[in-house]
């Protein structure tokens, strides 16, 4: 399997930055919903989401780079025994050294390195030359190999947990299920979707990016709003459409409301792990817009005792 640098196509090195716009290029790219009968654009695209996942994570990112763990994430044999990741066979060291042995001469006597690895004694059960018993017992049957996807959410379906279509390679479509809580970097397991393997298909892992909205923001579970507001609706109180991701509902502004005064509508947030749906809050925008009329009026009212709104700040 390629390198995962290499299916990004930045260098060893690239800063996360760059590692993040090399993946949107290439999402946008392969992305299943643009090449619907191009399969191999799916498989290529599962393969660079899987790369983006294993290096936008600093541990495993550096698990990567010293070569503890593979392109798909899963552990390697022990100081590279069984060969080196398609680098070259033979046996290598902790730190990834391969282990000279000289010919010519005697042949290397091995069997302190084993019983150092093994402890003394335990890998020469059963007899049969400086390995002992050690690589008699085959390894068990192994599942295949996970395969990674993205799926990018709307904001408003992340709150309300709307089911999910997801595409994986081979173009088969899956509905899945969001789990309260839901946030960017959710994982979600889909079990037996992924490679085949000798003791059965590996899982898919799809990993949940929830897309900005232009005017919502998610603070906890909680969904904030600046909402705007007329100086009459602010002065005077009313009754005001806001929009929530359920829809619009009414909402009463007090009278003698300020910029900045925040309202809760209730259950119109984002679900908690708990299960509960939590809040929106509305901070209100006071609107003063340039109308002569208002200035007149404004002057007028100015010299009469109105007090100093700033006097809490000892100004």
């Amino acid at each position: 399997m390629a390198d995962l640098y290499s299916q990004l196509n930045v260098p060893r090195g690239a800063s996360e930055a760059d590692i993040k716009k090399a993946y949107r290029k290439l999402a946008k790219e392969l992305h299943p919903d643009k090449n619907k009968d191009n399969p191999k654009a799916t498989e290529r695209f599962a393969k660079v989401t899987q790369a983006y996942d294993i290096l936008t994570d600093k541990d495993k990112r550096a698990q990567y780079d010293r070569g503890e763990i593979d392109e798909e994430g899963n552990p390697r044999m022990p100081f590279g025994f069984g060969g080196d990741g398609g680098r070259g066979g033979g046996f290598r060291g902790p730190n990834g050294e391969p282990f000279e042995f000289s010919g010519g001469g005697e042949a290397a006597d091995i069997s302190d390195l084993f019983e150092g690895l093994f402890g003394r004694g335990g890998g020469r059960r059963g007899g049969g030359g400086p390995f002992g018993g050690f690589g008699r017992r085959s390894a068990p049957p192994q599942k295949g190999a996970d395969l990674a996807y993205r799926l990018e959410v709307p904001f408003e379906d992340a709150a309300r947990l709307t089911g999910q279509r997801v595409t994986l390679g081979g173009g088969k479509t899956l509905d899945i299920k969001l789990p309260p809580g839901v946030d960017d970097g959710t994982k979600i397991r889909l079990a037996g979707q992924g490679q085949p393997g000798p003791a059965g298909n590996g899982d898919a892992i799809v990993t949940i990016g929830i897309k900005p909205h232009r005017f919502y923001r998610r603070e906890g579970d909680n969904i904030r709003l600046d909402l705007p507001v007329s100086i009459d609706e602010a002065a005077l109180g009313s009754k005001v459409r806001v929009p929530t991701v359920d829809g619009p509902v009414m909402l009463s502004i007090p009278k003698g409301s300020s910029s900045g005064k925040v309202l809760r509508l209730k259950g119109k947030g984002f679900t908690g792990k708990n299960g509960q749906r939590v809040d929106q809050l509305a901070t209100l925008m006071v609107d003063v817009p340039d109308d002569p009329e208002l200035a007149r009026f404004l002057e007028g009212w100015s010299g009469r005792g109105k007090g100093n709104p700033r006097a809490g700040l000892g100004v």
